[in-house]
């Protein structure tokens, strides 16, 4: 398994706490790259401006991405363009939701 899917994996451990299904099968992840240096950058979103853990979610994202061995730093980004949807939503996480 290569850095890039240990990372993913990591962030599967994060759930939004209104909605059982992971941030990443949500389609919060934007953007997901790792660099030559093993810096990891992320861009996410949240399901809105409002979202009660709007201050947790991304540390808790950063924190468990830095759990992952040979990531040497993360750089997470919230963004709120493009706006989330349910579009974002694996068919995984529609299904889970019955959508």
């Amino acid at each position: 398994m290569n850095l890039k899917d240990k990372i993913i994996n990591q962030i599967k451990k994060v759930y939004d706490p209104e909605i059982p299904v992971n941030i990443y099968e949500l389609g919060l992840i934007y953007k997901l790259e790792v660099n030559d240096k093993n810096i990891v950058n992320v861009d996410m979103t949240l399901t809105s401006p409002n979202c009660p853990v709007a201050e947790s979610l991304p540390k808790e994202v950063k924190d468990n991405i830095l759990k992952v061995e040979g990531v040497s730093d993360v750089k997470l980004n919230l963004v709120w363009d493009p706006p989330w949807d349910q579009s974002k939503m694996s068919e995984a996480a529609k299904l889970e939701l019955n959508l």
